[in-house]
């Protein structure tokens, strides 16, 4: 009898031990590593506190360990480097000593169902430089302008769309808006036919994609949870449920049928397919697609937009900028006129939006950068020191953290400045200096080195389209000026723009452009704040900014300009001699 327990009590110790390894009990700080907080649940480790707030973590880890340390997280080992003059050392490493492509494999088959092929990393990079920046972001470009207006101006011409304030939650608003129309101008537009006009096919597309959004929402609340593995029973099944619509809204077979396809889809679709992956698996990754390409752009328009309410200053200048650029092309937004005709050209001459936008990402982007430990190896920090990485663990950045808040890198960092990415000569600003060095990465809003964001140019591009037609067709502001910005979303950090933890109330209506005729007064557009006032001279053209049409005397007396204005603030722009005489060009607010 004792010589069959013996058996059995060995190897019960032995799954023990074994248990206890699996747990992490026996792992040690060996000589040379960065330092090891294991936390008190075993295997669990810290991964709750990190979930439940990753920023105020890896702060409390900072102070406690420096700017170096290894946590245990559900089992596996993360290291984290918080110092952003080293950050070179992870995110040039080659991939047989740092991969990046294991970890995202396991992250996207868990949350779209999704299995990659070899070399499909690789071509998604190459088709994104093809189609997602320089000149197929010209072609991208034009895409989203028709979307963009069909779905935020199908309303101009209509009486009560022109004149009354409609009201929304910003952050539904922008989202609604940014994500159906990168939608739109990717996986394509509803077919035309000979029972299909345009206008109906507009509507279509309006009806259709406020559905998908609306779906797309849903599984994006689980995304954080999911992505975790730890879903509850009926908000799974949920995830489930929404998996197959998207991959059915999303199949092959009913892309195909829409036209105007982007070529980015396309191309995915046939190397897929020559690559001989299932239907099924490709109408999986279109789905993959349109969450990578659309889930982060429109909650970066609502920061973007509620920022510039909160900041006058930077809705005035973002405005001029606006203002300007359409004149120097020749556009302008009148009742009855053409729509703008927004190209690259012209997003590439926006310094100060641009400024903006980085800015609030600077704010609002918070993703972490994963990279798998292939081998042991040493990790060569900026100061000299040394800390040895195991095979099997993970080294990750927090960028957020570690230096787009970072006080020393980016002063008052909590205060949205517009113009902090703006040099005096007003061009865009790359020099930023910690311990008196000047850093390479001192933002990382879309990640780095092999996994940085392949379409960040698209996103940047569409954002800047929808903030630009919206600065030049609405007035909108705050229905509670004074309420203040909502806090970030603790759930989702990590996952990219953050997500804010209530909608704020915002209204908005059209540009209200009223013919008036006054001698040689006429009619052009009109500003954010209040009006644009041109004048011509024979040989002097002349532009002002006006905000009251009152008691004010034109610079240069002429009789056939006899209406009064009070000039506001001056700006020359070039201009073709006119007329004799001068002549006005201005339109109103209608408060």
């Amino acid at each position: 009898m004792e010589l069959l327990l013996l058996p059995v009590l060995l190897a019960v110790f032995a799954c023990a031990l074994g248990g206890l390894y699996l747990l992490g009990a026996f792992r040690r700080r060996r000589p040379g590593e960065p330092p090891l907080d294991k936390g008190l649940v075993p295997w669990l480790g810290h991964v709750l506190e990190f979930r439940r707030d990753t920023a105020k973590f890896l702060q409390r880890m900072k102070e406690k360990h420096g700017d170096i340390f290894t946590v245990q997280m559900g089992g596996f080992y993360f290291t984290f480097l918080m110092d952003p003059m080293s950050f070179g050392a992870i995110v040039k490493e080659a991939r047989g000593k740092l991969d990046f492509s294991k970890f995202a494999m396991q992250l996207v088959k868990r949350v779209f169902g999704y299995v990659s092929i070899k070399d499909e990393h690789k071509f998604l990079q190459s088709s994104s430089n093809k189609h997602l920046m320089g000149d197929g972001l010209v072609v991208m470009t034009q895409a989203m302008m028709p979307n963009l207006q069909n779905l935020m101006l199908h309303s101009i011409g209509q009486v009560d769309g022109q004149k009354t304030w409609k009201e929304d939650g910003l952050f539904n608003y922008c989202y609604s808006i940014v994500f159906r129309a990168g939608y739109l101008s990717l996986f394509g537009n509803e077919r035309l036919n000979s029972s299909v006009s345009v206008e109906k096919a507009k509507e279509i597309d309006r009806v259709a994609s406020e559905k998908l959004f609306y779906e797309f929402r849903m599984y994006d609340k689980l995304f954080p949870n999911l992505a975790y593995g730890v879903l509850p029973p009926r908000e799974k099944m949920e995830a489930e449920r929404l998996k197959r619509l998207f991959w059915n809204k999303l199949s092959v077979e009913n892309i195909n049928k829409r036209e105007n396809i982007s070529g980015w889809i396309w191309e995915q679709q046939q190397f897929l397919e020559e690559k001989g992956m299932e239907k099924y698996m490709q109408d999986r990754g279109m789905f993959l697609l349109l969450w990578a390409s659309q889930g982060n752009t429109g909650p970066a328009a609502f920061w973007l937009l509620l920022y510039l309410m909160k900041h006058p200053e930077a809705m005035s200048a973002i405005q001029k900028e606006v203002d300007q650029l359409l004149m120097a092309n020749g556009q302008a937004v009148k009742p009855g006129g053409p729509l703008i005709n927004l190209t690259r050209d012209m997003l590439l001459h926006t310094p100060v939006l641009d400024s903006a936008v980085e800015e609030t990402l600077r704010l609002t982007a918070a993703p972490v950068l994963t990279r798998a430990v292939v081998e042991n190896m040493t990790l060569k920090m900026a100061d000299g020191r040394e800390y040895k990485l195991r095979q099997g663990d993970r080294v990750s950045l927090f960028p957020y953290t570690a230096v787009q808040l970072d006080p020393e890198v980016h002063p008052d960092p909590l205060t949205f400045k517009y113009d902090r990415f703006l040099t005096p000569e007003g061009t865009r600003k790359t020099d930023f200096y910690k311990d008196g060095k000047k850093l390479k990465y001192y933002s990382m809003p879309w990640g780095a080195g092999v996994s940085i964001c392949p379409g960040r140019f698209f996103a940047v591009n569409e954002l800047k389209q929808f903030v630009f037609l919206m600065l030049a067709y609405f007035e909108f502001e705050l229905k509670d000026p004074k309420e203040e910005v909502p806090s970030i979303d603790t759930k989702r950090w990590g996952f990219g723009t953050m997500q804010p933890t209530r909608d704020v109330q915002f209204r908005y209506k059209l540009r209200l452009v009223t013919a008036l005729n006054a001698g040689c007064v006429k009619l052009l557009f009109s500003s954010q704040e209040g009006w644009v006032l041109i004048f011509y001279q024979r040989s002097a053209p002349l532009v002002g900014f006006v905000n009251s049409c009152k008691g004010y005397r034109p610079p240069t007396e002429h009789p056939y300009c006899p209406f009064p204005v009070r000039l506001n603030c001056r700006f020359v722009l070039a201009a073709s001699d006119h007329q004799m005489g001068c002549s006005y060009f201005f339109s109103r607010r209608d408060d």
